[in-house]
């Protein structure tokens, strides 16, 4: 499976625009989570892991590969996974949506 980047055909785009590119790239099952795991820094492959429900070794390896070739995260000098700059910067474009999820659940004690 080839790793969806602007410029190149993307499911939903022909022409690869870019929204439609990263739509394809962060709706693929576990991207988004262990792209949120990563948000307060470097973590390991293991910790990632239990971090993410217990996630299958096989997807969560495809998942780091398909992201770190999108350029969105890369390994620290002690092998931790962390975000690059441009992921960084989607974490602060996602954050919006952690926000609007917060309220459109129920409160604690579900109503």
């Amino acid at each position: 499976m080839t790793v969806p980047l602007p410029g190149r055909p993307v499911r939903g785009s022909r022409t690869g625009r870019p929204l439609m590119a990263a739509l394809d790239l962060l709706g693929r099952r576990w991207a988004l989570r262990i792209l949120w795991e990563l948000r307060d820094g470097p973590v390991g492959a293991r910790d990632l892991r239990a971090r993410c429900d217990g996630m299958s070794p096989s997807v969560l390896y495809q998942r780091l590969r398909e992201l770190g070739a999108a350029g969105l995260l890369g390994q620290t000098p002690s092998g931790q996974y962390a975000l690059t700059p441009v992921g960084l910067s989607l974490r602060d474009a996602i954050a919006p949506l952690d926000l609007w999820a917060r309220t459109w659940s129920p409160p604690e004690g579900g109503e």
